[in-house]
């Protein structure tokens, strides 16, 4: 028998409850705690977790790599890149017979995510796919801007989060990546290469499984993340030469990247000798422009798509009642309270883990096209809502998961949770109506 080990947690946020739950069990004996949340592929056993009204994802796996991964994951948050936040690790693990366990690696659920199966079991057709490459797509440009190596580029690898109609994409698993100062580009293209491997095989399955239909084709659809990467990589990135009379065109690239949802955070100027051409180039852009401009107006943190789509609706309710000369701060605040809150606020309480509420006040607005042109007028936004909510929202699956009322608090067992920076770690279209 192996002789007996002490547990240890190391934590950058710690939570006293993590002690509570069963290590001295293999993960794939867990029952308490456990919550039913759909989990994607895995090479390791993974089981999603409720302790009070936190959820974590547990995975077994060696020590070494758990502490690798975990340092990886928090690097990631603080460039920032779309990540799964860590939580921490647990080593020291022993069954009840003194055997040794795997270690633990412990991250927050991403609210309101699901893996890409569930997504076509909670009702994504054939049609849909293009938007979640290029949310992928999205996220491993954004990987490699910030010096990101993936190594394992997938869908399984991925949760996705509903945004205005498309997705937003984030890592979940970086156990085969690493940060560079910056990345050849023959590392970038091997991402691509593996990233249109990966999901061709992930879509044969899904085909096998009848969850898409065995006629699609699948190898058309990994095309696109090449197809795609390779374009906004290029937009975002490339370098472009014009003469002194257009200077108007620095200005039109940004506008361009703002559209796309990015910001410029720097621009390299250069001109020729003679001072007649000039060619520009972005060297730091950032994902969010939308989102940063909506939360400054309203304090609303959404996803970029659908703070865009809420800015449109800022945008039409200011036309609508003629607002032009009022400062956009104010004019936000008065959509705040007027329509978007109080159409929130008629959400009924057994239906507020369906979505996101931003993702809600989207499908309304969708809704309330649809009911308008069926009926040749234009409805109000507060009746969209009502037939939205009875008719549409109330029959969604949950999305999120919901804290267990009274739920007990941990216990005081003597077990060490450390904060890691105090632990050497191992090496690594409105209108009202």
């Amino acid at each position: 028998m192996a002789a007996p080990q002490a547990l240890r947690i190391v934590a950058s946020r710690p939570d006293p409850a993590i002690v509570t739950l069963p290590w001295h069990l293999p993960l794939d004996e867990w029952t308490e705690h456990v919550v039913p949340l759909p989990r994607g592929l895995s090479r390791h056993v993974v089981r999603i977790v409720r302790l009070g009204d936190r959820t974590y994802a547990v995975k077994e796996t060696v020590e070494d790599m758990a502490f690798r991964e975990y340092r990886l994951l928090r690097d990631l948050q603080r460039i920032p890149l779309p990540a799964v936040v860590p939580q921490g690790v647990v080593t020291g693990r022993v069954d009840v017979n003194g055997e040794p366990l795997p270690a633990a690696l412990l991250t927050e659920h991403l609210a309101f995510s699901l893996p890409y199966r569930s997504l076509f079991q909670h009702g994504l057709s054939a049609d849909n796919l293009p938007s979640l490459i290029d949310a992928l797509v999205v996220l491993l440009v954004r990987l490699h801007l910030g010096g990101f190596y993936w190594g394992d580029v997938s869908l399984s690898n991925v949760l996705f989060r509903r945004a205005a109609g498309g997705f937003a994409a984030y890592l979940v698993d970086a156990e085969t990546g690493e940060i560079r100062d910056g990345l050849s580009t023959p590392m970038r293209e091997y991402d691509v290469q593996v990233g249109c491997e990966n999901v061709f095989a992930e879509l044969l399955d899904l085909q096998a499984s009848s969850s898409l239909n065995p006629d699609f084709d699948v190898w058309e659809v990994a095309e696109l993340i090449e197809q795609r990467y390779q374009a906004l990589w290029n937009e975002l990135t490339s370098e472009e030469e014009f003469s002194l009379e257009e200077m108007w065109r620095i200005q039109s690239r940004i506008e361009r990247l703002n559209d796309l949802g990015f910001d410029v955070e720097e621009i390299d100027i250069v001109t020729d000798f003679d001072g007649d051409r000039i060619r520009i180039q972005p060297k730091v852009v950032e994902l969010g422009h939308h989102q940063r401009e909506l939360q400054a107006l309203t304090g609303l943190h959404v996803e970029d798509a659908q703070a865009r789509r809420l800015l449109n609706d800022i945008a039409a309710y200011t036309a609508h009642f003629d607002l032009g000369r009022e400062s956009r701060a104010l004019i936000a605040g008065r959509w705040l309270g007027e329509i978007f809150e109080p159409i929130m606020a008629m959400i009924p309480q057994e239906a507020r883990g369906k979505l996101e509420p931003a993702e809600i006040y989207h499908e309304v607005l969708v809704h309330r096209w649809y009911l308008s042109e069926r009926q040749g007028c234009e409805l109000s936004i507060f009746e969209a809502a009502r037939d939205y909510i009875e008719n549409v929202l109330k029959h969604r699956p949950d999305e999120l998961v919901t804290p267990v009322a009274g739920a007990a608090g941990p216990d005081t067992s003597e077990v060490p949770v450390v904060p890691d920076d105090e632990e050497d770690l191992p090496p690594i279209g409105f209108s009202a109506g």
